[in-house]
């Protein structure tokens, strides 16, 4: 399977693409924003082992805040 190159996706796959994209980095930003602001007592495991998961993906951020977080 050959890569398509930027020039060769039509508009809807442009905007799909920079859509999920603005996503990503939305719920990356949030999530880093929330372990940085929140004591260390109130994260399941490391900040940092949290840091670097949120890095992954949707796969991530969706982690942290279903798994890594503690609500009281």
């Amino acid at each position: 399977m050959e890569k398509k190159r930027w020039s060769d996706l039509n508009k809807h796959e442009k905007a799909a693409l920079l859509g999920l994209a603005s996503l990503q980095a939305s719920l990356a930003v949030s999530a880093w924003t929330d372990l940085a602001v929140r004591k260390s007592e109130q994260v399941r495991g490391s900040k940092v082992k949290w840091a670097a998961i949120i890095a992954v993906n949707f796969v991530g951020p969706v982690l942290y805040y279903s798994r890594g977080r503690i609500t009281s």
